[in-house]
């Protein structure tokens, strides 16, 4: 029996707990101390979140702080979830910023209230740091905030689907049909949430081709690229 593709992800419990004690943590740094986010774009099919995971477990031994991966489900749950949009208000203060960026970007184009108030979150997320979020548009909703960098990942159809296939253990041909659907969904959602083309390297620190580059791969390059281009150079050390 084919697996969910639900069934590839930690479950949110698990990383909101890890969240919200993270959020304890810097809540007690002082202010001013900014911390890199990271956001993760992909055509579907593509290791967007095996990305994710191996780019934690690196930012995590590199600084010394734990960090937490943020896809549609559990940043959703944010957005929706009254108790916990406190917490995040609490931890952050003054939610204007976030506002700001809303409109900046989004102005009163887009219709659909639920993801203009996810945004808002995703936004909130970014700018506290220590955030991988994958999918969602970040890389344009967060295009204003110096403390974030965007990486995109691409590949063939058939790279896609024989990926998916693999991870899900289906058939190639359910595989394949799931990314051509799945694809023009997504796309047409976020494009038009967003009013803008998403899959312009314009909005990238880089853009990798996960057909001819595997993740490990991948994953070190950002890094180069996050330890390069962060401000606070002893911030990415291994000896915390």
């Amino acid at each position: 029996m084919a697996k969910s593709y639900d069934s590839l992800i930690p479950s949110i419990e698990q990383r909101e707990s890890a969240w919200l004690q993270l959020r304890e943590r810097l809540a007690r740094v002082p202010k001013g101390n900014l911390r890199p986010a990271i956001t993760i774009s992909r055509e579907y099919g593509c290791e967007g979140f095996p990305l994710a995971e191996r780019l934690q477990k690196l930012l995590e031994t590199s600084s010394g702080e734990p960090w937490t991966i943020f896809d549609k489900a559990l940043l959703e749950k944010v957005a929706v979830d009254e108790k916990l949009s406190l917490q995040l208000l609490s931890h952050l203060g003054d939610e204007s910023h976030a506002v700001d960026v809303l409109k900046t970007y989004f102005g009163y184009l887009t219709h659909d209230e639920a993801y203009a108030k996810l945004v808002k979150h995703l936004v909130q997320i970014a700018s506290s740091g220590n955030a991988i979020i994958v999918g969602r548009g970040g890389a344009v909703a967060c295009q204003s905030l110096t403390n974030c960098f965007h990486f995109r990942l691409e590949g063939s159809f058939a790279f896609r689907a024989s990926t998916l296939a693999r991870r899900l253990e289906m058939p190639l041909p359910q595989a394949e049909e799931m990314v051509r659907t799945q694809s023009k969904l997504r796309e047409k959602f976020i494009s038009e949430c967003l009013q803008t083309d998403i899959t312009s390297s314009r909005w990238y620190d880089a853009v990798f081709n996960n057909e001819r580059q595997s993740v490990e791969t991948i994953a070190q390059a950002c890094m180069q690229i996050i330890a390069g281009g962060w401000p606070e150079k002893d911030y990415f050390t291994s000896s915390r």
